[in-house]
């Protein structure tokens, strides 16, 4: 199962141990609360064995902020809580704290690290004011309301801080995975595309070939010649096929800004009806309104269209001839390709109806430019392709070209 980059964020996040920041955090407790000791001298508890363990609990647990992120920061709550219980001075030992609960916001614990930021406040006033006079040191005073809108500003602070770079992290991961998601359709588009050429290609160049060797091996003993003319069919046919496979495959070897060889097009059209007509299909064409030249991603897909309808009905009618009918509109193309039919073996052939990748690939190719293609029989018996083609005046196309060369 995929990972998205907050997971797999969150994942390494679990496996690392964080020992370099949770060592200096450990120096500067210790450190800076012997410099807090001495400034704040006869008025708190000297530092002892039991002082220096506790300012090492929360480093000890920053180890595990990331794995665990509320034991963590409750761990480091508990120990500074009991550190002012116990009447140690006052100094670095909210680090600790501070750190885990930051840890905790960004990870996504974020009522875990304002309950614990809560327990030590709650804990410095109840300490403080209701029972300092039975927790060391003798005499304690009542820190001031002043010290606790300070640490209350400083409970904010780190709670601000957190919630800001977690935001910030969650836009990074979430730009990430779009950026990865629009890669990953940028590689599907691509893949569907060269299999569209592929199939194109080699159905259409196949099907001439396979009526053309059968005609061969028809015609081997009784008619040489014309087995002769169907062979060098078959060599042609093979040989052009060869070349637009070579062309699609090279666009995967070669970088984005190499050249590329002009993609076919409707200037193509006598070819294929030549190449129809090798495998024994008679076409006839019609042009209705002012034909132009198109933008070469409507060029391609018109061209496409039109190859694999005749392949169809090379390799699936009975009928022997089929009529191209292109009509060039202000802002459309309409391509109707028809054949008088029935289909072979006298039912409804499965590539004819959808069933084949032929019809779907029609539709992809139109889809992509913003048009529509239809397949299906027609009312006297034959087969009908129409395909639309959206296209700006003066040939500029009104959606994105998906496919301007192979």
């Amino acid at each position: 199962m995929r990972r998205g980059p907050r997971a797999a964020g969150q994942e390494s996040a679990g496996r690392h141990v964080p020992w370099l920041t949770s060592l200096a955090v450990l120096v500067i407790q210790q450190a800076g609360s012997q410099g807090a000791a001495a400034n704040q001298e006869g008025l708190r508890t000297s530092l002892d064995v039991y002082a220096r363990l506790l300012l090492a609990v929360g480093p000890l647990l920053l180890l595990v902020r990331y794995r665990l992120p509320r034991t963590a920061v409750f761990g480091c709550a508990a120990a500074t809580v009991v550190y002012l219980a116990a009447g140690y001075p006052y100094g670095p030992v909210f680090v600790s704290v501070a750190v885990a609960a930051f840890a905790a916001v960004v990870g996504g614990r974020r009522y875990a690290a304002w309950g614990a930021l809560a327990l030590v406040w709650a804990g410095h006033l109840l300490i403080g004011y209701v029972l300092r006079d039975w927790l060391p040191p003798e005499g304690d005073q009542p820190p001031g309301w002043q010290s606790e809108l300070l640490v209350a500003a400083w409970i904010a602070a780190v709670l601000a801080a957190a919630e800001l770079a977690r935001t910030r992290r969650e836009e990074w991961a979430r730009r990430r995975a779009e950026e990865e998601a629009a890669e990953r359709r940028r590689v599907d588009e691509e893949r569907l595309r060269i299999a569209r050429e592929l199939h194109d290609v080699l159905a259409h160049s196949i099907s001439v070939i396979n009526v053309q060797a059968g005609m061969g091996l028809a015609l081997l003993d009784s008619d040489p010649e014309q087995a002769r003319s169907a062979l060098t069919t078959i060599k042609s046919a093979s040989k052009e096929a060869l070349g637009e496979v070579r062309q699609v495959l090279d666009t995967l070897r070669s970088s984005g800004d190499a050249p590329r060889a002009p993609a076919p097009g409707l200037a193509r059209l006598p070819e294929l009806t030549a190449q129809a007509a090798d495998a024994g299909l008679r076409v006839t064409t019609e042009t209705e309104g002012e034909e132009r030249a198109l933008p070469p991603g409507a060029d391609l897909a018109a061209f496409r269209i039109v190859q694999e309808a005749l392949t169809n009905v090379v390799r699936h009618s009975e009928s022997r001839t089929a009529r191209v009918r292109m009509s060039y509109g202000p802002r459309e193309l309409r391509l109707d390709i028809d054949d008088e039919g029935p289909a072979s073996g006298g039912g409804s052939a499965p590539g004819r109806t959808g069933g084949g990748n032929g019809i779907l690939g029609m539709r992809e190719r139109a889809a992509a430019l913003g048009g529509s293609a239809e397949a299906g029989p027609r009312p006297d018996g034959g087969f009908r392709v129409t395909a639309r083609l959206p296209v700006g005046p003066g040939g500029s196309v009104s959606a994105p070209p998906a496919e301007e060369s192979t």
